[in-house]
């Protein structure tokens, strides 16, 4: 693409945006969601984490 047809876009694209004064988003990019993990998956985690190390704590009072 030449140099000015690249530049005629972005002025294009920008243009937009000065009749919208305020409304204009930060970022003209789709925003992804934050976390790449769903929280169920979050909390299934921690359930094993924490429950295996109080089943080891249980175990090594037990066979102490």
């Amino acid at each position: 693409m030449p140099a000015k047809q690249r530049m005629r876009l972005a002025n294009d694209k920008a243009s937009k945006n000065v009749t919208q004064r305020g409304n204009v988003p930060k970022s003209l990019k789709p925003e992804e969601d934050k976390y790449p993990v769903g929280p169920w998956l979050i909390a299934l985690f921690v359930f094993v984490v924490c429950g295996s190390a109080v089943f080891q704590i249980i175990q090594s009072i037990r066979f102490g």
